[in-house]
């Protein structure tokens, strides 16, 4: 057993060694303490999602989308997915060749056997014959570019009960910001907002995760926006967590187009898409 009191009980010390939050020697220095305490308080937000699906479900499927190293998914897997009886699964989605094949590996070495790795981008994973009709979760941290917004239109077709999202770098809303600055300027005195280039850049990540917040309840989920602590290497410390509840729909979507004509965005109707009205 362990004696190191900042690791959870039934944590696999081989684990954290493989990836380098325990030193070698299964110590932990300061910069390993950081990265436990991030991984750690993430999982603090996903565990009850987890617990709610297995009370109402044997089966456990997440999907995590730009896994990267996945961390999470290790994380995930090791603390919750492994004690489960019927085991239940988590797919890593990563473009990296060499992450999966990593990643792929110290799954075998652990035996963890409801852990699989797929080469693909977000976008193609919905399409993806690998991987199940429906899932429970969805995962996405720091996906990158348009991967965010590709990951929430993978967990919409596939029904996901929850996502979890820490969205990254958003350049597109603010580059059509830019784009169509001139048209808008007259408008109205809120173009004051993203007059300067510096605002443009912060309100356009501003508006990115305000629209998909509201994508989200248009497609009835319930969405709730809190802030990841501990995150300090990260300027983007937003937690955004979807739950579906079947919600009236009509409201969230009529704010969503009325936003995006607002703000001159009405090209990105397609990214920030609300549901085909019945």
């Amino acid at each position: 057993m362990h004696n190191i009191p900042e690791i959870k009980p039934g944590q696999s010390i081989e684990l954290l060694k493989e990836l380098h939050i325990l030193t070698r020697d299964g110590k932990l220095n300061q910069d390993s303490r950081r990265k436990l305490k991030q991984v750690y308080h993430l999982y603090q937000f996903i565990e009850p999602l987890l617990q709610q699906i297995v009370q109402d479900k044997q089966e456990l499927t997440l999907v995590d989308h730009g896994a990267g190293k996945s961390y999470l998914g290790f994380i995930l897997y090791d603390l919750f997915f492994k004690t489960l009886e019927t085991g239940g699964h988590i797919y890593g989605i990563e473009t990296r060749d060499e992450l999966v094949a990593k990643s792929e590996a110290l799954a075998k070495k652990l035996d963890f056997p409801g852990m699989s790795f797929l080469n693909l981008s977000v976008a193609d994973s919905i399409t993806s014959p690998l991987l199940p009709a429906t899932v429970d979760v969805v995962t996405a941290l720091h996906a990158c570019n348009t991967a965010t917004d590709d990951a929430i239109r993978f967990a919409l077709e596939k029904k996901a009960k929850f996502i979890v999202l820490v969205p990254c770098c958003q350049a597109e809303v603010a580059s059509v910001l830019k784009r169509n600055k001139g048209k808008a300027l007259g408008k109205s005195v809120l173009t004051e907002i993203w007059r300067h280039p510096l605002h443009t850049r912060e309100f356009g990540s501003q508006v990115t995760n305000v629209l998909r917040c509201l994508q989200l309840e248009a497609h009835g989920y319930q969405v709730n926006v809190t802030e990841l602590v501990g995150w300090e290497h990260s300027m983007k410390n937003e937690l955004i967590i979807a739950s579906y509840k079947n919600l009236p729909r009509s409201r969230p979507s009529q704010k969503l187009q009325e936003m995006m004509e607002t703000l001159g965005l009405e090209e990105m109707g397609e990214r920030f898409f609300a549901p085909a009205q019945h």
